[in-house]
């Protein structure tokens, strides 16, 4: 029941993701971190087979990071979706992930960004973005309610609306999530209302 979303705003990129990490019907924890820092500036929010998901991850940010040692700048945030869209076509035709990535980032010169890539190596500049079951409420909640230039404040609490939306649908909903934000600041982690957080009850 995995639940990866994302969202741009007025200068910044948000993405939230559940921290459960199950396998068929146990959980083995609740505490994982779905969404990894490829650098200052850039955020790759993952789901699928946990072993997949973990390996593509690291790997992405490891040649990342690879690049800018060796040329001394970074990627951009578009520079590093090819760069995924392309190791994912590259092993669907020997070993595929099941992996499917939503990758933000922001860049001084473009501002703030969001790439859809499934696991069959599709990619697409989005707006607003999902993954997992999840994807059939939170995508419905953000045709809503989403606009352009969001503010933070907005974003956080469509964010919140998606959260409470997802464990009040699903029949096995995750617990807990973790959202992030990334803008001209960097990255970092952004709480989720601790009303919602306690009790998983829809306001009203």
């Amino acid at each position: 029941m995995e639940c990866v979303f994302g969202l741009v705003g007025d200068g910044f990129t948000i993405v939230a993701a559940d921290s459960s990490a199950v396998h068929s019907i146990l959980v083995h924890k609740s505490n994982e971190d779905k969404i990894m820092v490829l650098d200052t500036h850039k955020l790759v929010a993952a789901s699928g087979e946990p072993g997949d998901r973990v390996q593509f991850t690291e790997y992405i940010q490891k040649n990342v990071a690879l690049y800018q040692f060796r040329n001394g700048i970074p990627l951009t945030t578009a520079a590093a979706a090819n760069f995924t869209r392309g190791e994912l076509a590259t092993a669907l035709r020997k070993n595929p992930y099941s992996v499917n990535v939503l990758l933000a980032g922001y860049d001084k010169e473009t501002g703030p960004s969001l790439y859809y890539i499934d696991y069959i190596a599709t990619l697409h500049k989005v707006e607003k973005g999902a993954f997992g079951y999840g994807s059939y409420f939170s995508l419905s909640m953000m045709d809503r309610h989403y606009h352009s230039g969001m503010s933070v404040e907005e974003a956080i609490d469509l964010v919140d609306k998606c959260i409470v939306e997802i464990r009040s649908r699903l029949v096995v909903a995750p617990p807990n999530f973790v959202i992030k934000i990334v803008d001209k600041d960097g990255a970092r982690e952004v709480a989720w209302r601790q009303s919602i957080k306690d009790t998983g009850a829809v306001p009203v």
